[in-house]
């Protein structure tokens, strides 16, 4: 793939990204951007993602969150609804890059970033297609099921306290970000993140407590359904033990048509996010699938709607001209 940089700006912070363009052909392409989970980094699963989608005729925007990887922003403050800015602010780049089409945009969310491209299209109809993979749906429900009792009550009680600290001294407490997303209780993610995901420069760096506070009010599925009938796709493992299925579900239940749940069998959350890996070259399939479908119903409503437009005028024009039904005798005088 073609790769070259394509920053944005997202509240005024400089947002690090990539535009991947495939090898092929002129374009305008159709483009998706591809959102990072926790920790928010685009050489993670955005750009593998761009390696997998590229060669089949998509253009992939990558890009860091703001306050991580390369992009400006507060350090440690890992804000979902911060990040729906950003996927907005990276829609508004693409929509007016040349080489890209503005009525092909559609979002990839992975995890934490399946519930923000979820809420960002949710206010947003420039986005045409939503995919949202191992999706965090309630932000509340997902990190209960992460504790046990005890190291939940005492996430608690540290978040309700830095709510103080903050009001005081205007700064939140850094802890480490497995103390809010737990991972020890998901052996097959935290085997995959160790050995994989700590590759990456600056992953697992310290979050503020304001962050576990955010995510825990942030509930995509509670805005899913003003996607207002356009496509929306869930993936999820079946055996995800770190965001489990309930997520998944819980967005499908809310959202209306069209919409389309696939169950991964045998799967947990992360552990076969590899190129190679049968699990997620299906996944690929499914993608590209779903993406053309949702971009090819998007031109068959335009071609529609621009032939009903057509009859609609010409029945108006008919109306409006005289109707002669032949020659009108002349008067005759008495």
């Amino acid at each position: 793939m073609n790769r070259r940089p394509l920053p944005f700006f997202s509240n005024g912070c400089r947002i690090d990204a990539d535009l991947h363009l495939p090898e092929d052909g002129d374009g305008p392409w159709p483009v998706v951007i591809a959102c990072s989970g926790y920790q928010g980094l685009k050489v993670i699963h955005p750009e593998r993602f761009a390696r997998t989608l590229g060669p089949r005729g998509y253009a992939v925007l990558a890009f860091d969150y703001r306050g991580f990887g390369l992009s400006e922003g507060e350090r440690g403050r890992l804000a979902p609804q911060d990040w729906v800015e950003d996927v907005r602010a990276a829609v508004d780049r693409v929509e007016v890059e040349p080489g890209l089409n503005p009525e092909r945009i559609g979002l990839l969310g992975w995890g934490l970033g399946g519930g923000c491209v979820v809420a960002e299209a949710s206010d947003d109809p420039r986005v045409r297609a939503v995919a949202s993979l191992n999706c965090i749906s309630d932000g509340t429900r997902s990190t209960r099921a992460m504790h046990d009792e005890d190291s939940w009550n005492s996430l608690l009680t540290r978040v309700a306290a830095d709510r103080g600290r903050r009001a005081k001294l205007g700064r939140s407490e850094i802890t480490s970000p497995w103390d809010i997303v737990r991972l020890d209780l998901d052996t097959r993610t935290d085997g995959y993140v160790q050995d994989e995901l700590y590759k990456a420069p600056g992953f697992g760096s310290g979050v503020t407590l304001e962050s576990a506070d955010l995510l825990l009010r942030f509930s995509p599925e509670t805005m899913v359904e003003r996607l207002a009938g356009r496509p929306l796709l869930i993936v999820h493992g079946d055996r995800n033990e770190l965001h489990e299925p309930v997520e998944a579900q819980g967005l499908y239940d809310r959202a209306k048509e069209p919409k389309q749940l696939v169950y991964l069998e045998g799967s947990g959350h992360t552990e076969w996010m590899y190129d190679d890996h049968p699990t997620f070259q299906r996944v690929v399939g499914v993608l590209d699938e779903f993406f053309q479908s949702a971009f090819t119903r998007l031109l068959t409503e335009v071609a529609g709607a621009m032939v009903a437009g057509a009859v609609s005028w010409f029945r108006t024009s008919r109306t409006d001209v005289p109707r002669h039904t032949g020659l009108m005798s002349p008067d005759i005088p008495d």
